[in-house]
């Protein structure tokens, strides 16, 4: 909960850049930890605010996630990061100077790593009803439509996109692979469908290699959910729109 005369987004950018200094140690680099940590403490706190010098610890995912204001110059920021398998959270407490004091910040006590909240229950919902025929009319339009996508070919690409419009590309950064599954709702001549998708991710300067048994020489398969809004022209159905699915097709 924001506090009124406390600069809350400030607050939380300088918490999760504090979060980055503090939450990665090992004994080698002890000493440019403290010096980094000084850029952030209060004169006359520990200048490893805690840490013995010994063993070591690495987070990544960085995030200021909440913050509860105490009035306008004291809060508690939390800040989410991940460190190995474990998503934690790290409470940051802030002192602001105000205006007569700069509009600066410090840390002004000790942090606490705190167990981050699990995830959300997902609810069910049910399966929306399915037109089957429409779905086989779509299927080879949209292959042909998604290996244009990924490969940039901006003539190929027009041809399955509805009259009118324009849509960007991938440029060539993925290869088409497989359409594993389309959901297409019952509706008019104009519908927002689903679609699977599945992309080869090239491995850096490294050529795809689909049968080579060195998997460093073989592009990452990677399935997409993506959101079509497709209208259909005469015998055929063309892409209006293209964005990310949402929830979990089918």
């Amino acid at each position: 909960m924001a506090q009124d005369g406390f600069p809350a987004d400030r607050g939380m950018a300088f918490a999760a850049q504090f979060a980055g200094v503090y939450l990665n140690f090992n004994p080698e680099d002890a000493d440019s930890r403290s010096r980094k940590l000084a850029a952030f403490l209060a004169e006359g706190m520990d200048p490893q605010l805690g840490w013995d010098g010994f063993g070591q610890l690495s987070a990544v995912a960085i995030q200021p996630y909440d913050i509860e204001a105490t009035d306008a110059n004291n809060a508690v920021v939390g800040v989410a990061f991940q460190s190995g398998p474990r998503r934690l959270m790290l409470s940051v407490p802030i002192y602001y100077s105000g205006a007569d004091g700069g509009e600066r910040f410090v840390v002004s006590g000790r942090p606490a790593i705190l167990p981050a909240p699990a995830p959300a229950e997902l609810p069910q919902v049910a399966e929306p009803e399915t037109d089957e025929a429409a779905a086989a009319e779509l299927k080879p339009q949209l292959e042909g439509f998604f290996k244009d996508y990924a490969s940039g070919d901006a003539a190929g690409l027009q041809r399955y996109v509805a009259a009118g419009r324009t849509l960007p590309s991938f440029g060539g950064a993925f290869t088409f692979a497989e359409l594993k599954e389309v959901v297409v709702p019952v509706g008019g001549a104009t519908r927002d469908i689903q679609a699977v998708v599945v992309w080869v991710v090239p491995n850096g300067e490294i050529p795809a290699t689909p049968n080579a048994t060195d998997p460093a020489a073989v592009g990452a398969r990677l399935e997409q959910a993506y959101r079509l809004t497709v209208e259909k022209q005469g015998d055929k159905w063309f892409v209006a729109d293209i964005r990310g699915a949402g929830r979990v097709v089918g």
